[in-house]
């Protein structure tokens, strides 16, 4: 069961731990949305799941007592100590891995280089949604289904629609290899520190033929969508000699007019400027 918030504290006391705003470290209290997390994900036992955050254990625990193998990438070297130590037993019978690193930078953990399918189930540190979405589209190896908990503010712009405020780069890349299966609001009250926003939790599946943008063709994309209010012909005469030449080829291959602005695109269409650079 997850710790109320004054065993949380004391947890936290006894490790001489602050929650660090810049990780984004607001820990769940509330046993109910645990088990929403779990149920949602709709795993099958045993599966091989990877948790980012784990941060005392509480997703983890319920995770593995479910029957499944879970992978934990935790950066904070003082949390991941207590983690070591709460599921030595679980560690030692290799049903746990448990990883200290930077998951902006080892977004996918040990599947990274490896063929295996995976789940991914987490409490995702606010602080690093985007950027480890951005890593996790990236990568060669996607999982097959994944059940986050975000600020409600940031599912709304990785799940936004051509057209609106919120629709940028991220809703692109992420629509191409992902549909969205299910959602859950959550209270900022069900965590210690209390947060300044609500949560949702979103549930998605990888999609039966996932596209993924390339290295250049993701920077690209982003780097138009900082103009995002400006018209595409005036993007196109601001890049290099290069990027022009592919940007003028993809307006007319997929006949788009020079007076759209990029928050006005299809995802479909950045699709095929995708696949001419």
């Amino acid at each position: 069961m997850p710790l109320t918030p004054s065993e949380t504290r004391k947890v936290l006391n006894l490790l001489g731990h602050r929650p660090k705003k810049k990780l984004g470290q607001n820990f769940l209290i509330d046993g109910n949305i645990v088990q929403k997390s779990i149920d949602l994900s709709n795993l099958e036992a045993p599966s091989e799941v990877l948790e980012i955050g784990p941060g005392l254990g509480t997703l983890t625990e319920g995770l593995l007592k479910q029957g499944h193998r879970v992978h934990a990438v935790e950066v904070d070297n003082r949390l991941a100590g207590y983690l070591e130590e709460k599921f030595s037993d679980w560690i030692k019978n290799n049903l746990l891995t448990l990883t200290v690193a930077d998951a902006v930078k080892f977004p996918t953990g040990p599947f990274m280089e490896s063929g295996r399918d995976f789940e991914v189930v987490a409490n995702l540190p606010y602080a690093i949604s985007s950027n480890w979405l951005e890593g996790v589209l990236g990568g060669k190896n996607l999982p097959q289904r994944m059940t986050l908990m975000l600020q409600k503010e940031a599912s709304d712009r990785m799940w936004s629609s051509p057209g609106s405020k919120n629709y940028n780069a991220l809703s692109i890349f992420l629509s191409a290899t992902f549909e969205l299966i299910s959602s859950h609001p959550v209270s900022r009250n069900c965590f210690y520190p209390v947060p300044a926003i609500d949560s949702v939790l979103i549930h998605m599946k990888k999609v039966n033929q996932p596209f993924l943008f390339s290295e250049r063709s993701r920077h690209l994309i982003r780097k138009i969508f900082t103009k995002r209010r400006k018209q595409m012909g005036k993007i196109i005469k601001q890049e290099n000699d290069s990027d022009q030449q592919s940007l003028n080829q993809w307006i007319k291959e997929a006949n788009l007019c020079t007076s759209l602005r990029p928050e006005e695109i299809e995802a479909d269409k950045w699709k095929k400027l995708a696949d001419l650079i």
